[in-house]
C-alpha cells in the first residue's frame, strides 16, 4: 500500500540526502580549508570550483548520470559532486576570517603545525556556518534526487523512492490522485523540517542573538 511504500521510501530519500551531503561536505571542507590556508593553492582550487558552479546544478548532475548510467549509486555520486562547491566556498570564507585572529598567531608562535592549527583552532571556530550549510544542502539534494528519479535517471523501479513514486503514479493521476499527492507531501514535510532545523541552528549559533 501507499503508506508502507512511503515509510520504506523514507530510508532511500534520507540516505541519498545525508549520504551525498556528507561526502560533499568532507571534500568541500578539505578543498576550502586548503584554498584559504595555503595562498598558492587558492587560485587553482577556487577557479576549479568556479567552473563547476558555472554549470547549472541539475544539468551537471544529469550529464554525469547519463555518462555513468542510471542507478542510485551514480545519482549519489553526481549529486555529491554538484554539492561540493557550496561547502568549499563557505569553508574558505570562514577559514579566511578566522585565520587572521590573534589566537592563531599565538598558536603558530609556539610551534604548532599547519595541520594542528587547521584541525584544532580554525575549523572548530568556523564550523557553525558549515553546519547550517549542511542542513540546507541536504534539502537541495533531496529535491534534486526526487527530480532525477522522477525523470527516470535516479532510483530505478521497484525501489519505493518518493520522486519515483510520483512519476509512476502519473498514469493514475485523474482517478487516484492521492498516489502522487502523498509522496509529494512527504517530500514537502521533510524538506520543510530540514529548513526549520537549519534556521534554528543558525539562530542558536549566532552570538549576536545571545547578547
Amino acid at each position: 500500500d501507499i503508506f508502507s511504500r512511503i515509510l520504506n521510501g523514507a530510508k532511500y530519500t534520507l540516505i541519498i540526502g545525508f549520504g551525498c551531503t556528507t561526502a560533499a561536505a568532507v571534500i568541500g571542507i578539505i578543498l576550502g580549508s586548503v584554498a584559504a590556508y595555503y595562498e598558492k593553492m587558492d587560485n587553482l582550487i577556487m577557479r576549479f570550483i568556479d567552473i563547476i558552479m558555472g554549470i547549472p546544478t541539475f544539468m551537471l548532475a544529469l550529464s554525469i548520470i547519463v555518462a555513468l548510467g542510471a542507478s542510485i549509486l551514480n545519482m549519489m555520486i553526481a549529486l555529491a559532486i554538484t554539492t561540493i562547491p557550496s561547502f568549499a566556498r563557505v569553508t574558505r570564507a570562514q577559514v579566511l576570517t578566522v585565520k587572521g585572529q590573534e589566537y592563531i598567531e599565538a598558536a603558530r608562535s609556539i610551534g604548532a603545525g599547519n595541520i594542528h592549527i587547521l584541525l584544532k583552532h580554525i575549523l572548530p571556530n568556523a564550523f557553525a556556518p558549515i553546519l547550517v550549510q549542511y542542513t540546507l544542502g541536504t534539502v537541495n539534494v533531496i529535491l534534486w534526487g526526487a527530480s532525477l528519479s522522477f525523470i527516470g535517471q535516479g532510483v530505478q523501479p521497484p525501489t519505493p523512492e518518493w520522486g519515483l513514486m510520483i512519476s509512476q503514479a502519473r498514469t493514475y493521476l485523474r482517478d487516484f490522485p492521492y498516489m502522487s499527492i502523498i509522496p509529494g507531501i512527504a517530500i514537502i514535510l521533510t524538506t520543510y523540517a530540514l529548513n526549520l532545523l537549519g534556521d534554528g541552528l543558525r539562530d542558536a549559533m549566532d552570538p549576536r542573538l545571545k547578547q
